[in-house]
């Protein structure tokens, strides 16, 4: 009996490749979207740095203007902290001077002229920012006053400049040096109904 051929089995290729793409597309859309991803963190970790950056440069500029503005206010601290002794005896002289020879026609013009020159002078200081101050009868700051003695007296506030022994001097919002004063004790607190309305304190701190 004669047999009859076998034909070989023919694969069916066509699903398998048909099937490929599919299986395929996950993973690549997966790939995707860890690339996505990873570029919007290193999106943000750049936006980030940007933003500290830009935060630092505001910072610095704004510090950069504060030392320029400080350095044109208080450069000459130092020279007008020497000048202080001048204006100090410029004052002696003119306290040394009794009463009595203040109208003499020989001394008076002698005596208007160191007047003058004290005068001439602290307007020169206060054309750069320097103030002269004497608290005669404000309330007592310790920022700008430093009390020598107590003076019993109730017919003022308690803790009132009754009386300035050596007057202070300030640069814009800093002290020189704080004036030396006599502080009343024995009267009314300070802002009550017996004390009437305080005298309001200069604004300049210490340094």
């Amino acid at each position: 009996m004669t047999q009859k051929p076998t034909r070989p089995e023919v694969v069916d290729e066509t699903l398998d490749a048909a099937d490929a793409p599919e299986n395929a597309a996950p993973e690549q859309e997966q790939a995707e979207g860890e690339t996505l991803e990873d570029l919007v963190n290193e999106r943000d970790d750049l936006k980030d740095k940007l933003l500290r950056a830009l935060a630092e440069m505001e910072n610095l500029r704004r510090r950069t203007e504060r030392e320029v503005a400080d350095a044109r206010a208080y450069g000459i601290a130092g020279f007008a902290r020497d000048m202080l002794t001048v204006a100090d005896n410029i004052q002696r002289a003119l306290e040394s001077l009794p009463a009595e020879l203040r109208d003499n026609e020989a001394i008076k013009p002698f005596v208007e002229g160191v007047e003058l020159t004290e005068r001439d002078f602290l307007k020169t200081l206060e054309r750069h920012g320097v103030r002269k101050l004497v608290p005669q009868g404000e309330r007592f700051d310790p920022n700008l006053h430093q009390a020598m003695f107590e003076v019993p007296d109730t017919s003022v506030p308690n803790g009132t400049v009754v009386q300035v022994v050596q007057a202070g001097f300030v640069i814009g919002e800093r002290v020189l040096r704080p004036a030396l004063v006599g502080v009343s004790k024995g009267g009314p607190k300070p802002g009550s109904a017996e004390s009437g309305p305080a005298a309001p304190a200069d604004e300049p701190k210490p340094n």
